[in-house]
């Protein structure tokens, strides 16, 4: 039982770790988020609405600046501030947001929100469980390779995800009649902008597959679609 007691803390670390993140994710967005406002993207949100037979999809704006877009466990989809900055200077269309909200539905269609959560507690537990051994194997260097195992599988996990986000969103923009090319142009404009940092990396170390990867995978599958 004794041999158990550190590998249990860590589980039990894990869970805790899982909560306080999952609270201060939602007081932080719940402090600085406001509900999106904006004629044209509510227009393609409620055609994607119909097409999910939903009475509606709300987007809130998350305020900070970098571009992105993400999904909480609790179900709210989030763009940030910098993302619309981007829009509204022209940079990226309506249609190119609208794939990004239909990314985010995907992610929690499918689950991938809650599942990271608990991933996180998970992985927690196995870093801390797997440092402890380590340790014991190869002093000094132990808890950097625990480190280092656990943050390659989270990053395979988190790009097998994105592949199932972008597969949806690109289904949900078919039916809608929105279309993928506005998803593929956006992650066209995506790899320009982060060209230097996917070649400074394998794709393997990165929590999300590089752009073209992404875009060729959409293009199969819209290929299938139009052959069927």
């Amino acid at each position: 039982m004794l041999r158990l007691t550190p590998i249990l803390l860590a589980i039990l670390y894990g869970v805790i770790a899982w909560h306080f993140s999952s609270w201060r994710l939602k007081k932080e967005m719940d402090q600085k988020s406001t509900e999106l406002a904006d004629p044209k993207l509510e227009a393609l949100t409620r055609r994607m609405a119909q097409a999910l037979d939903l009475p509606r999809i709300r987007v809130n704006v998350y305020e900070v600046e970098p571009v992105n877009g993400m999904a909480v466990p609790d179900g709210r989809i989030f763009l940030t501030r910098g993302f619309l900055n981007r829009y509204h200077a022209g940079e990226v269309t309506a249609e190119e947001l609208a794939s990004v909200i239909a990314h985010e539905l995907g992610h929690v269609a499918l689950g991938h929100t809650r599942r990271r959560l608990i991933d996180f507690s998970g992985q927690n537990a196995m870093r801390t469980a797997l440092g402890m051994i380590l340790s014991r194997i190869v002093p000094g260097i132990g808890g950097w390779i625990a480190g280092l195992i656990t943050s390659l599988l989270a990053a395979r996990l988190s790009r097998s995800d994105e592949y199932e986000a972008d597969a949806y969103a690109a289904a949900l923009l078919t039916k809608s009649g929105i279309g993928v090319e506005h998803q593929v142009r956006l992650f066209e404009k995506l790899a320009a902008l982060t060209q230097s940092n996917h070649d400074a990396a394998p794709a393997w170390l990165l929590s999300h597959p590089k752009p073209e990867e992404r875009i060729a995978a959409i293009r199969r599958l819209s290929d299938g679609w139009s052959d069927a």
